[in-house]
């Protein structure tokens, strides 16, 4: 844990409970053995001693609860344990469909809408008992529908503003597609974390010849809203960016957005140098592949594509027969939204892990610690690029 000594000279808000909801089952199960772990590292005696730490070291924190469907299709929510004066952490993955319920006979897949729902039936199964209650959304839901540019809904900042009614005091969320969503809750606690360092550790251990510096290697965004995300990246290795400007057909609407006519780079030279691809998403997977071809066209060495949430809506097909034509090498995805199991069969696929990010999280939070300790990961990166270029051990921990 980082700045250890500061959990240790500080009270916890409340006795603390992780509330993993089916659809973050197995996220919400590593979490809860890191949790364990941090705890029981603790070496403060005032913590095991003191009535005010009563629960504070626990062999698990995860909340017992259960969310049963009727045969009509509706739902509801109970809570197995008492939960009041907890600070309780709700993890939800909107994007799991792969969890089914059967109505009326026929057998459906959860939606996002499905388990937002769900979300908020637990919130409301609290009645008010619990001391916090904070959510942890990786995937933002309707994260894509943030703001109005016609007659349509607006999604997005109206679930904010509803969960804050309901009492939630603190939204946790990665890679947000557009984190100024906040102002629709301007007085609660938003927090927009992003995986850059998990990206970099997880790339790093899985190839052993790559040179880090601006002669062989440069950070590309595949389209201009990427392009924050790619300048920091690039900043922190050192090395430089480009980007892709995707000309649309703004006269044309194909399945709710405009089709791409085609992708211009906008960058350096990139003969023979390797390429890292940052975005918060694959959803459908043509316009990262596109922009894949593209670059080996233009005769990159390899291209390496890292992607907070990968939802590969259209299934993994179009990405085998790209890895097979050698448009891309690898692909990092964390493990904060539902990966198909047949994925970590594939050999270009990497999985980065973010369940000992998140328990850091919940731990500086449950201690209301600045937030600063977690989101600052720049020395991290760095630390690790110094071990991988000295060639030394490079699975170094989040601490």
């Amino acid at each position: 844990m980082p700045n250890l000594h500061e959990l240790e000279d500080s009270m916890p808000v409340a006795p603390l409970k992780i509330v993993a909801l089916p659809s973050a089952e197995k996220l919400g199960l590593r979490i809860n053995e890191y949790m364990v772990a941090f705890r029981k590292s603790i070496r403060n005696d005032k913590v095991k001693n003191d009535p005010a730490f009563h629960g504070y070291i626990e062999s698990n924190y995860l909340l017992n609860i259960n969310v049963p469907r009727f045969g009509s299709g509706e739902a509801k929510a109970s809570i197995e344990e008492s939960v009041r004066g907890k600070d309780l952490f709700l993890l939800v993955d909107v994007c799991n469909h792969s969890i089914t319920y059967t109505m009326n006979g026929y057998t459906n897949h959860m939606s996002p809408d499905d388990h937002y729902q769900d979300l908020k039936r637990v919130i409301a199964a609290c009645n008010g008992k619990a001391h916090r209650i904070n959510v942890i959304m990786p995937f933002m839901y309707e994260g894509r529908q943030h703001r109005r540019t016609g007659r349509e809904s607006l999604d997005c900042a109206y679930a904010l503003a509803e969960l804050s009614s309901m009492g939630v005091d603190n939204f946790i969320t990665f890679d947000a597609h557009d984190p100024r969503v906040q102002n629709s809750t301007p007085l609660n606690g938003f927090d927009n974390f992003t995986p850059p360092y998990q990206f970099i550790k997880a790339l790093l251990n899985a190839e052993e010849d790559l040179i880090v510096d601006k002669d062989h290697l440069i950070v590309i965004s595949p389209d201009e809203g990427a392009l924050e995300r790619a300048i920091y990246f690039a900043s922190v290795l050192g090395v430089d960016t480009g980007m892709f400007y995707k000309r649309r057909d703004y006269s044309t609407i194909v399945n709710g957005k405009n089709p791409i006519v085609a992708h211009e780079f906008l960058g350096d030279n990139i003969d023979g140098k390797d390429i890292i691809i940052i975005d918060d998403m694959i959803s459908s997977g043509g316009s990262m592949l596109d922009t894949a071809r593209h670059l080996k066209e233009m005769n990159a060495r390899r291209v390496f594509v890292c992607c907070t949430f990968g939802l590969f809506t259209d299934g993994l097909k179009a990405f085998d027969e790209a890895y097979e034509k050698g448009y891309f090498d690898k692909i990092v995805c964390t493990d904060l939204t539902y990966l198909p199991p047949e994925l970590f069969t594939r050999p270009y696929f990497i999985d980065a892990d973010m369940s000992k990010f998140i328990a850091s999280i919940i731990d500086f939070m449950n201690h209301d610690i600045s937030m600063a300790n977690v989101l600052d990961t720049t020395e991290k990166i760095r630390g690790i690029l110094e071990a991988y270029n000295a060639r030394q051990d490079v699975d170094i921990e989040f601490n």
